[in-house]
Order: structure tokens, then C-alpha cells, then sequence
């Protein structure tokens, strides 16, 4: 029974974020509560920085815990943004730029499984200053963070960057 355990638990880690929920590929854009793309961006990070310490719980959109793709998905859905709830499905969204092009609200997604060579996190910009890229996440580590693309770890996984606002 132990081992069965273990091996659920284990399972669950190497998936990460990569959920296999059915969801709609449509991106909704309700009427905004601020006007500019900057505010809106502003606020996201904002309500994502909220959850700052709460455990990694897969599948997981609230304070009790919460995934990377969960963190994206409700900080977006608080701006009448909904995006997929799949960090691989929200890969398709937007406009893919460049990282030299990165600010605030855009959204960096990752390879974190090098066995799968698929879209399984994902990080949403929380400031971009001199190159120096700080991105806020849910790890099944640590939970809700915020991290630096300079890490070797994270500039290693990294794919691309997309612009949802």
C-alpha cells in the first residue's frame, strides 16, 4: 500500500502542471475594469502576488493550493481574461514575442519534463528590468514563488514568451 502511495505521489510531481482537464480553446475577453493593457497588467500581477506562499496543489485555483497554471488562470479571470485552464493549452493564446520584447503580464511557459517534449509550465512577468526577468509560479516545491529567468534551472526550460494583453 506504502508503495502504491509512492508511486501516486511521484506520479503527480512528474506531471507538474501539465493537467489533462478537458478545456475550451476559446480566449474570452469581457469588458475590462481598467483601460490600458499597462493597468491590466498591473492588476493581474497584483492578484497573482496574493498568492505568495500558498502550497502547490495540482489541479488547485485558491489559497488552499493552488498549481502554476491555476495562479495564471484566476489572476487573468479577475481582469474578465479567461484563458485555458492548461498551461500548454495557454501556449496557443496570444501573440508570441521575443524575451527582449517581455514585460510586465506576459506569460513565459517551460519544459520542466525533459522526457516529454511538451508545454508543461508556466510563469506569468511580474517585472522586467535590464534583462533581468523575475516571473511569479506555483513549484510542487515550494508553491506560489517568484523566480528569475536567469536561474539556470528555468532559462535551461524556457520556450517561449506570449502576449495575452
Amino acid at each position: 500500500m506504502k508503495r502504491i502511495l509512492l508511486l501516486c505521489l511521484l506520479a503527480g510531481f512528474l506531471v507538474s502542471c501539465g493537467s489533462s482537464r478537458q478545456t475550451s480553446n476559446k480566449t474570452v475577453i469581457k469588458s475590462s475594469r481598467s483601460s490600458s493593457p499597462a493597468k491590466k497588467a498591473d492588476m493581474i500581477v497584483s492578484h497573482a502576488k496574493g498568492f505568495v506562499g500558498t502550497k502547490y496543489k495540482f489541479g488547485g485555483t485558491s489559497r488552499n493550493g493552488m498549481d502554476c497554471s491555476g495562479l495564471v488562470y484566476v489572476s487573468f479571470l479577475e481582469q474578465d481574461i479567461s484563458l485555458p485552464r492548461i498551461s500548454r493549452d495557454m501556449a496557443k493564446k496570444g501573440k508570441r514575442i521575443q524575451l527582449g520584447q517581455v514585460s510586465q503580464g506576459d506569460l513565459l511557459f517551460f519544459q520542466t519534463n525533459k522526457n516529454r517534449r511538451v508545454i508543461n509550465h508556466v510563469g506569468l512577468v511580474v517585472e522586467s528590468s535590464r534583462g533581468n526577468i523575475k516571473f511569479i509560479h506555483s513549484t510542487t516545491s515550494r508553491g506560489v514563488i517568484i523566480s528569475s529567468l536567469s536561474e539556470s534551472y528555468w532559462n535551461n526550460a524556457f520556450v517561449e514568451v506570449r502576449r495575452i494583453i
